[in-house]
């Protein structure tokens, strides 16, 4: 057996402090709080969280909604159905989509929305596409490609 395997006996209860009744109890006058300030006083501290008024940590974290991405990659974004205007068999990218003026501004690399239907065969080269996308461009007998 060792120290640490000591335990009190099963039912036994430690009794309670009572403070503030003189100086031989060894918890009189100040009861263990110290002289002065913000816990010395009688009632509850503080609250969990609570930071002596700085912003607490719980506010200073980003952790809902409508907070910008660090490193967001920003992507020239168009939908299956602004291809649908080009001829079957075009292979598009986004320096033809330029070209053709489908895309008025290159705001980084190309990626290709879902919404929309399609109905001519098109060869794709984007740098991202969705699921529903890379779907309905095949449905229509086209290709996709992803290019770095």
């Amino acid at each position: 057996m060792r120290i640490n395997d000591a335990q009190p006996q099963v039912g036994s209860k430690r009794r309670r402090r009572r403070v503030g009744r003189g100086i031989s109890a060894g918890q009189g006058a100040s009861c263990g709080f110290g002289m002065r300030g913000q816990k010395s006083r009688s009632g509850s501290g503080t609250r969990p969280g609570f930071e002596g008024g700085q912003m607490p940590l719980y506010r200073r974290i980003p952790k809902l909604k409508h907070f910008p991405l660090v490193n967001q990659k920003e992507y020239t974004i168009i939908n299956v159905k602004g291809l649908s205007d080009l001829a079957a068999g075009t292979d598009v990218s986004l320096e033809s989509l330029l070209e053709a003026g489908i895309l008025t501004t290159n705001d980084g690399p190309l990626k290709v929305l879902g919404h929309g239907e399609i109905g001519v065969a098109l060869n794709v080269r984007a740098a991202a596409f969705t699921q529903s996308a890379k779907e309905k461009i095949e449905q229509a007998g086209g290709t996709w490609e992803v290019v770095a």
